[in-house]
């Protein structure tokens, strides 16, 4: 598996893996089965926008997974928002290479990228039944706080003396 850095001509690939992600529970539903409508607009269209940073998995020079963030304000906050300077994740791996480690993998490179932009914490929403939320967990994503029916979680990437570690 290959992994770069997203661009804005992956866009139509994030809305596919932002449509797996929104029907989590049944695939099987049309393609065009938004359960937000506003759900493209907010977290995929326009990509590359500022506050917009994302990692795409390939093989073979085929697009095979994503993980991307996308900053949004209180106005327009998305499930997982948290605060003004903390994006929202989303993520989505296509079926055929679910359970190799490529969600993993995209997670750890994402949170890489978000320290590197200076970001101080990613977030996102994840279901409580979806087992994705034992993965965020070990990529280390805590609740800080609930919404609906649905549970945020928030990745620290402050590390060392800047957390509160020893100098």
């Amino acid at each position: 598996m290959d992994y770069r850095a997203a661009t804005p001509e992956d866009e139509p690939f994030l809305r596919e893996m932002l449509w797996l992600a929104y029907n989590w529970r049944e695939q099987s539903v049309a393609a065009d089965h938004w359960p937000d409508p506003d759900g493209p607009r907010r977290y995929v269209d326009g990509f590359g926008r500022p506050g917009d940073g994302g990692v795409i998995a390939e093989t073979d020079g085929q697009p095979a997974g994503a993980a991307w963030y996308r900053l949004l304000p209180a106005d327009d906050a998305g499930y997982g928002y948290v605060d003004d300077d903390v994006p929202e994740l989303t993520i989505g791996v296509a079926a055929a290479y679910r359970g190799q480690g490529v969600a993993a993998e995209l997670l750890e490179r994402l949170k890489a990228m978000a320290a590197a932009a200076g970001f101080r914490a990613l977030s996102l929403s994840v279901e409580p039944d979806n087992h994705a939320k034992k993965l965020y967990e070990r990529a280390g994503f805590e609740p800080p706080g609930g919404s609906g029916g649905s549970v945020t979680l928030l990745a620290d990437l402050l590390v060392g003396p800047a957390r509160g570690g020893a100098s």
